[in-house]
């Protein structure tokens, strides 16, 4: 429309009009016809270099000037003006897509449960949904949930064996589904312990109170209930206003990690099992929760962090992105604080085991040279060396052994900023110490996620109430009874 809309403009343009016409040789000037007729020719001569001037950043051998291949994307790294991987994909369209025809567009960066919702509502043609782009990030439960995973490149028609052994292997397994590499990994997560340690400090010199203790689930829930006491006792005429102390980004993460840390399944089949190590997970978590140390709103973790509502959560390593060094109270003031990281806690005679997180890329099934160009971007980016400075600088581990091994220790000795340096020493002692625990790809594993996220908080929430209206002398007696009943609860709606 750029070219046609020029043309039409130079075209119509009375000549003496032009800028430098007066410097064209013009030839015979007794053949004023000839002349202009020539002087049309060479401005459109002159208008095609425009237009490959004006493509050239998507033009490559093999490929038109005017008809380049760009895709669009989806994903969860950063925001919209903010992204590590915007980044990423300008560098690339400025010199790997330049040189081979193709443009990556950014058509949304969200959170994977946006995204999860807007995949879900264009794979169903949902009214008003967007379309499909030829990329987005994904979980396996996303890609379960489709009405059809057959729309989905898989990878091995792509990538040579000796290429997909370069990937980390439980990186890589996580993305197969019914046989087909659907997934690839581009940068992975764990769960990590955060601390605002100016808050913290402020509790500890008052209670006692040590860092060492957050090391587990036990002493993590025993300061949940001490915190919310210490500062219920902080304003003796408002009584019942303890504040939180813990929130975690997903309780059924907790739960699930915790049941198969202390040696027992987490799952009968494709329902929750509920057996002697849920139990057990369950009594420290809700007795803290019940007395109003864990927050059981929505939302990710990172949010009453950064608001004071919590002093400590167990959230995603990406979640680096989102933490401030800066705390804005509700009432408006702020305050400057101290962030530290740590390994996520464990139980006290349990194994050490965290969550392995972070999506993958999937590619929609489209023409040869797109899925082609696809792959062209994925390569690229999971370049061991390329795929290092991404996923650093957006608080994830790189996915292939090469990364690991020759540019990961490098590129932490060279961080700066004190979060980060922090998310990675804890990070370290993670790889060191911990085995990765991949969640199973069941169909109902997204139901029973949802399912149980809500209704546990509902459990919780209801005993919370109760617990807070009973007189003082008849809490430590009613607690207990609330616990197991919340269990009894929850296990009621599942069974």
């Amino acid at each position: 429309m750029l070219k046609r809309g020029l043309r039409g403009i130079l075209l119509t343009t009375p000549l003496n009009t032009l800028p430098g016409f007066a410097w064209c040789s013009l030839g015979n000037r007794k053949d004023e016809k000839s002349t202009m007729l020539n002087l049309r020719k060479w401005l459109c001569f002159a208008l095609c270099c425009i237009s490959l001037l004006l493509f050239s950043s998507c033009a490559a051998p093999g490929h038109k000037a005017d008809q380049p291949i760009t895709l669009t994307v989806w994903h969860v790294y950063g925001g919209q003006t903010e992204s590590p991987l915007n980044d990423m994909i300008d560098r690339f369209n400025e010199t790997v897509g330049k040189e081979q025809g193709i443009c990556v567009q950014v058509g949304m960066v969200s959170n994977t449960n946006s995204i999860h919702e807007s995949v879900l509502a264009a794979a169903n043609d949902d009214p008003g949904a967007a379309e499909l782009p030829d990329l987005f990030i994904s979980y396996p439960k996303t890609v379960i949930a489709m009405p059809d995973e057959d729309i989905l490149v898989d990878y091995r028609d792509y990538f040579s064996e000796s290429e997909l052994n370069e990937f980390i292997p439980s990186f890589l397994n996580e993305g197969v589904l019914n046989g087909r590499l659907v997934i690839l990994p581009v940068a992975k997560s764990t769960e990590v312990l955060y601390v605002n340690k100016t808050a913290f400090d402020r509790f500890a010199s008052a209670t006692g109170a040590e860092l060492s203790d957050l090391s587990t689930w036990e002493g993590l829930y025993r300061l949940s209930v001490a915190y919310a006491e210490w500062t219920d006792s902080l304003t003796p005429d408002v009584p019942g206003d303890g504040k939180t102390f813990f929130v975690h980004d997903y309780h059924f993460n907790y739960f699930q990690v915790g049941v198969e840390s202390l040696g027992e399944s987490f799952f009968d089949g494709d329902r929750i099992a509920f057996g002697p190590a849920f139990e057990k997970a369950w009594k420290p978590y809700a007795e803290a929760a019940i007395s109003g140390g864990v927050w059981l709103k929505g939302g990710y973790a990172t949010e009453p962090l950064r608001t004071g509502d919590a002093v400590v959560s167990v959230a995603s390593s990406a979640s680096i992105l989102y933490y401030s060094d800066i705390v804005t109270y509700p009432d408006n003031t702020s305050e400057k604080s101290e962030l530290i990281a740590l390994p996520c806690p464990v139980f006290e005679d349990g194994e050490k085991l965290v969550m392995q997180r972070g999506a993958g890329f999937c590619t929609l099934k489209s023409t040869p040279e797109r899925e082609k160009a696809a792959i062209v971007f994925l390569k690229w980016i999971t370049e061991p060396e390329i795929n290092t400075e991404f996923t650093v600088r957006a608080g994830y581990m790189p996915v292939t052994q090469e990364a690991f091994d020759a540019y990961l220790p490098a590129e932490v000795e060279g961080l700066t900023e004190a979060k980060y340096i922090e998310l990675y020493d804890a990070f370290m002692k993670t790889q060191a110490d911990y085995t990765f625990y991949t969640a199973p790809q069941l169909e109902t594993y997204l139901d029973l996620e949802t399912s149980f996220e809500r209704n546990v908080r509902l459990q919780i929430e209801a005993a919370r109430e109760t617990y807070s209206k009973a007189e003082d002398a008849d809490r430590e007696m009613l607690l207990p009874k609330l616990t197991k009943d919340c269990c009894d609860g929850l296990r009621s709606i599942f069974e």
